[in-house]
């Protein structure tokens, strides 16, 4: 069995758990070609409601969370208690540490990656999201990263810090609003490149992976080119006197 067809599989049975046990079902966090397959099980899901949720508004690894269809619960209902965050700080004489430096450190230990959601780094640490059930386990052996002592504690979702994005403006024009050429635009990279990452399969649309370079990007969409980051295409106007397209980009740096 493939790992895609693992990750369905496991995605059907909750879904499955949920609809005849008559109860709230999630799977463990999922990355953004992981959502994708889950979104193709969840079309065919329709009696039973379902939904990705990672946290916070704009969380890239999300859990499918199934509820049954005529059970009375809204989604915060059904997500409360799924999620807590590991809250991390580091000495501040110590050297700044990155996402990849969390992130290597945590795999270091053993466990698998869909037990941890977002790492949003801070100047003084990180808060990572978690799974309750590893919360223990971390506050025991986590105090590493990259090769700083680090102290960690367990604080409610509802005490996230999301740190404050800084932005730039890109107004640019393009032939057309297919995937390829507005990813060439927010990252500065040839649309052969663009398509290039696209086949690949890291780059990801309202948090969801596409694999199509020419997929129609709307008005409002995410964008996240694994590596480079992340932007939001903001405004799609009229055609200029050459026939292009204006868009407004506003992209994470």
């Amino acid at each position: 069995m493939t790992h895609d067809e693992l990750v369905i599989s496991r995605i059907e049975d909750k879904i499955r758990q949920c609809r005849d046990g008559y109860y709230v079902t999630s799977t463990g966090l999922l990355d953004s070609h992981e959502q994708a397959l889950a979104k193709s099980v969840m079309r065919k899901a329709s009696d039973v409601k379902t939904f990705l949720y990672g946290g916070y508004d704009g969380a890239e690894r999300r859990m499918l969370i199934c509820v049954p269809a005529d059970l009375p619960m809204t989604q915060d209902e059904a997500a409360e208690g799924l999620l807590e965050v590991l809250r991390i700080s580091k000495p501040s004489i110590s050297r700044e540490l990155t996402h990849r430096d969390y992130l290597g450190s945590l795999l270091g230990l053993g466990i698998d990656r869909s037990v941890t959601g977002d790492i949003l780094v801070r100047p003084d640490g990180a808060d990572v999201i978690i799974v309750p059930e590893i919360a223990d386990f971390l506050l025991s052996e986590y105090t590493q990263a990259g090769r700083t002592h680090i102290t960690a504690k367990v604080v409610p979702l509802t005490e996230l810090k999301v740190p404050e994005i800084r932005t730039e403006i890109i107004r640019d024009t393009v032939p057309s609003c297919r995937l390829d050429t507005v990813i060439s635009s927010a990252f500065r990279l040839s649309r052969a490149k663009a398509a290039e990452a696209i086949r690949g399969g890291i780059v990801s649309v309202d948090h969801i992976e596409c694999l199509k370079p020419d997929a129609r990007v709307e008005e409002g969409s995410s964008l996240v080119l694994r590596g480079k980051g992340k932007a939001v295409l903001r405004e799609v106007g009229g055609e200029s006197k050459k026939g292009r397209i204006w868009i407004v980009i506003e992209r994470h740096v």
